[in-house]
């Protein structure tokens, strides 16, 4: 029989669970619960790895945790130090003995790992020193930590230049560990606070809320804060560990959390260890693309498939303050949703650079749904990598990131619609729909001829082929574009037009005009893949407008364009709400075009495959960005009801 298991402050892990005899961990709950319990954690601070032992049995009979209602509940992976010593000034120390830390001490394990580009093996560790909640930043030597210089700027690989820094003053805030066989001496600069009598924490276990094995099955983690874990680097080529995750395990719920302050990622719907670890790294005999591809391979043989794998929501979480990702996975994110997150923060502390970083970063997200989310000041806002096929990405707003999205090596069908683009995007794959987004940044195109990635039969793992990125076979319907970032042209300074669509003119209009174009080629030069290689591919473009600075694809027969225009474009965030400003020419809202579905969208030309909903069933886009039916013809844009002239329009209510 389903039971109720209570876990207490007040209690002890020798008492038997109940509301009368709570557990004092979570960790003694999860020991016992099983399928269709619910384990009820009262208010505290529990400083602890929850590793579940069992999971339900379906979605029906899953293993709740939850916090107790109206109780503040914190995980911790990090430990209170008060045993401080003053070296000298402000700087401190603290000496631990190693079995402090157990057999896992992150003041000795580097931040080290596949597309790590900066620092290379050098003195990053996965260690954090907090005060009062802040994280300090790791100095390469002692006399850095003395000095505690502030840094006013940091390399950021995506804008390619240096951007200032959100909070300087805490760059002088520093540590830095030794470590030898017995003991390990943190030093830290405090700055005139006593870490005696503050909070001081150091973390110590690599998660909050992770299982030790895999198959954890139908487990929902609800309504806790969670902080502080000692999480390693997550590429797409080795075991990717989270703050909180289900560890190759299916159907998940993670909701109404607030989750930060993970070294790495917070979140992690990814893969396990078997299939590869950072070999790139270590053996250095083979490329990350090569062992990427791989593991792709050996996944199925451990059983990738929707019946065992996915099928997660990730929904309602507050994620920030994580130096790498707020969501990660690669593989095992399969069929899920991840909706409705306030993500931010991710990444700014800038300690390490590297090519896996951003609010959500996903490899392999067949038929995941992204919808919903505010991804705001990251310096990737969504970046979704390989084998980005039958995914959706709806009516979510980004804001004040270096760059929004980027999608990379995919065929498609992807659809990216409603969406709210204040920056850039990045588009390195073929076969996406891009309908009624607002852009306010540049669209950035470039094949990928080198690196062929796996394509699938529709709404399954199972692989149907390779592909290079040829580029090309996009949509773009009913959008409104209305302005450039000019930083963009810095790092990807290829096929970087005006902002608009005009990057794509010497792309065909149809298939047909593209057949005919091969064939004719054919006749002067027979040839196979490299014919195809060199020969771009077609692109449908209609009925979107262009506002200010920007520039129609050639052979777009219906748009709009009032190009001297200034549409005093911001999104705006104040304590209680986020509001979206713009003001658009005469004749706007006038300038409409009907939805677009299934049949219109088309079917795409590598995996040959349309754009449909999640069961096979035919798609309509009839509503906007708030959910609002859409009455036959709409303007462009993802609002429904965006008029010519001034609109101010609430996006997010923060009180709701």
């Amino acid at each position: 029989m389903a039971k109720i298991i209570h876990v207490s402050k007040s209690g002890s892990d020798k008492n038997v669970g109940t509301v009368d005899s709570p557990f004092l961990t979570i960790g003694a709950a999860a020991e016992i619960a099983q399928a269709g319990d619910r384990v009820v954690v009262h208010e505290g601070e529990y400083r602890e790895w929850v590793k579940p032992k069992n999971g339900g049995l379906s979605s029906a009979r899953r293993i709740v945790y939850e916090a107790a209602e109206g109780e503040k509940v914190v995980i911790k992976g990090s430990e209170r130090i008060q045993k401080w010593e003053n070296v000298e000034g402000t700087v401190w120390k603290v000496t631990l003995q190693n079995s402090f830390f157990g057999d896992y001490n992150p003041y000795s394990e580097h931040l080290i790992g596949d597309w790590v580009i900066a620092p290379v093996g050098s003195y990053v560790h996965l260690g954090d020193v907090y005060l009062n909640g802040t994280s300090f930043y790791e100095a390469e030597n002692y006399d850095a930590v003395v000095k505690a210089e502030v840094r006013t700027e940091a390399f950021d690989q995506w804008a390619n230049i240096s951007v200032p820094i959100k909070n300087p003053e805490q760059t002088k805030y520093l540590w830095f560990a030794v470590v030898d066989e017995q003991s390990t001496v943190i030093y830290a600069n405090f700055h005139g606070a006593d870490p005696n009598k503050e909070l001081v924490e150091i973390n110590v276990r690599k998660c909050c809320f992770y299982p030790s094995t895999t198959g954890v099955n139908y487990i929902t983690v609800r309504g806790f804060e969670m902080a502080q874990a000692a999480t390693p680097w997550t590429p797409p080529t080795a075991d990717q560990p989270g703050l909180i995750g289900p560890n190759w395990s299916r159907g998940w719920i993670i909701e109404n959390n607030i989750i930060h302050d993970s070294k790495c990622s917070a979140i992690s719907l990814g893969k396990e260890a078997s299939t590869g670890h950072n070999f790139r790294t270590f053996r250095k005999d083979k490329p990350g693309y090569q062992y990427q591809l791989e593991s792709v391979f050996s996944a199925h043989k451990i059983g990738w498939s929707k019946e065992n794998i996915g099928s997660h929501i990730v929904r309602n979480n507050t994620i920030f303050d994580c130096g790498q990702n707020g969501v990660v996975g690669h593989l095992g994110c399969v069929f899920s949703e991840i909706t409705n997150n306030n993500i931010f923060d991710i990444g700014l502390k800038r300690e390490f650079l590297g090519w896996e970083i951003a609010g959500i970063k996903l490899h392999a997200p067949l038929d995941v749904q992204i919808s919903h989310n505010r991804i705001h000041n990251c310096s990737m806002g969504m970046w979704l990598d390989w084998q980005t096929q039958g995914t959706r990405i709806s009516k979510n707003l980004f804001y004040n990131n270096v760059v929004d999205f980027y999608v990379e090596v995919s065929h498609g069908p992807y659809l990216v619609d409603h969406n709210i683009f204040s920056t850039g995007v990045v588009n390195w794959a073929q076969g996406g729909a891009y309908v009624n987004n607002l852009f306010a940044g540049k669209i950035v195109i470039e094949k990928q001829l080198d690196r062929a990635t796996p394509y699938h039969t529709p709404h399954s793992t199972d692989v149907s082929g390779f592909a290079v990125v040829y580029g090309g076979d996009d949509r773009y319907f009913g959008n409104l574009f209305i302005g450039g970032t000019e930083h963009l042209e810095a790092y990807h300074g290829t096929n970087v037009g005006p902002t608009g669509t005009s990057m794509y003119d010497k792309n065909p209009k149809s298939l047909e005009e593209y057949i005919d174009i091969i064939e004719a080629v054919n006749k002067v030069n027979p040839g196979d893949h490299r014919l195809f290689n060199e020969t771009e591919k077609p692109v449908y473009i209609a009925n979107n407008a262009y506002i200010g600075d920007t520039q129609a694809y050639v052979h777009e027969a219906s748009h709009l364009m009032v190009l001297d225009f200034e549409a005093d474009f911001s999104v705006e965030e104040t304590d209680e709400a986020v509001f979206l400003n713009i003001t658009l020419p005469d004749g706007f809202d006038a300038f409409v075009n009907a939805s677009q579905n299934t049949e219109s969208l088309g079917r795409t030309l590598i995996v040959d495959a349309d754009f449909e909903n999640l069961d096979g069933s035919a798609l309509t886009l009839d509503s906007d960005f708030f959910g609002s039916f859409k009455d036959g013809d709409s303007p462009a844009g993802p609002i429904a009801n965006l008029k010519a002239g001034k609109n101010r329009i609430k996006l997010f209510d923060k009180s709701v």
